[in-house]
């Protein structure tokens, strides 16, 4: 069971630790959110599970009880310290914890031969890092399922459909490989210490045919959101050779977009279409 929030506080006390707000540190408190998140993941005996700074292994310690094997990346030194001492010992074989950045370790550690095979991502992510993280995640092999705890305002963003004030480059990048349903919006109150915004427990199924960007599309797509009021033939007479962009504009044209029309107008699948030489 997780940790009410007077145990939270008690532990927290024990180990001299405040929670600090620039690494995301708002510890779960409610079992029924850690039992929905498992639930979501479809969690089974022989799962391999990824999860993002597991603070208090309040999730991860669920996860392993469920028979996963977890691979879990933590930044701050003295709660590393303290799941190597506490949830180490009781799963030495199914437990891979390492202390570090997230950015750096977005598969927490994940070996490759262990990553080509099915693997999930169940985590209450550090809201900090979503966007980014996220990105590292996409650049490398897919997870089969992602249930993550995020900030309402990054769901927003990688649920957003075009034409939308949140439709942006992460927007593309995810959609164009997982498909999402409605995120399930979690309270305040099922946190130590209360966040100070809106959260959202948010699912994503990797499609039959996902569709992963070039590094080279992919910056081109982000300079296309960072002057997103700019017409988009205006742009791409800029930044891609005549004939791509010629190319490419027919192709949105032919959808019903034309060169005066702005990045967060074009739908996903046009922008799957966009090739540079």
């Amino acid at each position: 069971m997780p940790l009410t929030p007077t145990e939270t506080r008690a532990l927290l006390d024990q180990l001299g630790h405040r929670p600090k707000r620039f690494l995301g540190q708002n510890f779960l408190v409610d079992g029924n959110i850690v039992r929905k998140s498992l639930e979501l993941g479809e969690v089974a005996p022989g799962d391999v599970a990824v999860e993002i700074g597991p603070g208090l292994g309040t999730l991860t310690s669920a996860l392993l009880e469920a028979g996963a094997e977890v691979w879990a990346v933590e930044k701050d030194r003295t709660l590393h310290q303290y799941l190597s001492a506490t949830l180490s010992p009781r799963f030495p074989d199914r437990l891979h914890l390492i202390e570090g950045d997230a950015l750096e370790w977005p598969l927490a550690g994940l070996p490759v031969a262990r990553a080509a095979s099915a693997f999930k991502i169940i985590a209450n992510l550090p809201y900090a890092i979503s966007t980014p993280w996220m990105d590292a995640v996409l650049s490398g092999p897919p997870p089969a399922r992602m249930v993550l705890m995020l900030q309402r305002e990054a769901g927003d963003r990688y649920t957003a459909r075009p034409g939308t004030r949140s439709y942006g480059a992460i927007s593309i990048f995810l959609q164009a490989a997982y498909d999402f349903t409605s995120g399930y919006r979690v309270a305040a109150s099922c946190f130590h210490p209360r966040p100070d915004v809106d959260s959202c427990l948010q699912v994503f199924g990797h499609q039959a045919n996902p569709f992963q960007f070039d590094p080279e599309i992919k910056a081109l797509i982000r300079r296309c959101f960072q002057q997103r009021r700019k017409q988009l033939g205006a742009f791409l007479r800029v930044h891609l050779p005549p004939k791509t962009g010629v190319a490419w504009l027919a192709e949105i044209e032919a959808a019903g977009f034309g060169p005066q029309a702005r990045a967060e107008q074009i739908p996903v699948a046009l922008w799957q279409k966009l090739r540079v030489p």
